[in-house]
C-alpha cells in the first residue's frame, strides 16, 4: 500500500505542495477500510473533515423529500454520482461546519479512505501559512469548478423544462 504522503502527492487538492508540507499533512490522516453498505455520512448532519478515496468507490447520495415539498418522507434515497480513487469528498466542511449536502455510501469491497480533521487541518494551516494558502487555493479552486458545473446542470435543466412545456396561445 502506498504511502499517505504518496496518496496526497497524486490528488488535486494538494496540488503544488512541497514533500514535507505533505509529510505534515499526512502525520494528521488516518486511514482506514470500509466494506459495501458502510454510510460515512448522512445528508442534513454536521461533519468535521474531509476524506480521500485511496482504493475503492463510494455512492454519493441524495434524499428527494429534504428537495421537494410534495416529495414523499420515505423516499429511496437517489445515487447522484460514484466518487473513486484519487477523489475527494467532505471538503466542503473545511470552508464551513455547515450539514452534508449529501449521503455518502461504500459501494465497492475493499474501500480505503484517508480521512483529515478539520480541526488538525486548520491548525496546520494556521502554523505553516505558506502551507495554508497553498491548499486553501486549492480547495476554492475544487469548489468553485464544483460550483460551476453545478450552475451548468441547472442551466441545462431549465432550458429542457422551458422547452417541454406546452405554449401557450
Amino acid at each position: 500500500m502506498q504511502s499517505i504522503a504518496a496518496i496526497l502527492s497524486v490528488t488535486e487538492l494538494f496540488d503544488n505542495l512541497s514533500k514535507s508540507q505533505l509529510d505534515l499533512v499526512a502525520a494528521i490522516c488516518s486511514s482506514a477500510e470500509y466494506k459495501p453498505g458502510d454510510v460515512l455520512m448522512k445528508e442534513q448532519e454536521s461533519s468535521d473533515g474531509m476524506y480521500i478515496i485511496a482504493r475503492g468507490s463510494v455512492e454519493v447520495m441524495m434524499n428527494p423529500s429534504f428537495v421537494g415539498a410534495n416529495a414523499d418522507e420515505n423516499m429511496e434515497p437517489v445515487v447522484l454520482t460514484e466518487l473513486r480513487q484519487g477523489q475527494v469528498f467532505g471538503e466542503v466542511s473545511l470552508v464551513d461546519q455547515g450539514i452534508r449536502s449529501a449521503t455518502i455510501r461504500v459501494n465497492q469491497e475493499g474501500t480505503q479512505l484517508i480521512g483529515i480533521p478539520r480541526d488538525k487541518l486548520i491548525k496546520l494551516c494556521d502554523t505553516y501559512p505558506e502551507l495554508g494558502y497553498k491548499f486553501m487555493k486549492n480547495v476554492a479552486a475544487d469548489l468553485a469548478f464544483k460550483i460551476r458545473n453545478t450552475d451548468l446542470t441547472i442551466r441545462q435543466y431549465q432550458l429542457l423544462l422551458s422547452q417541454s412545456k406546452p405554449s401557450e396561445n
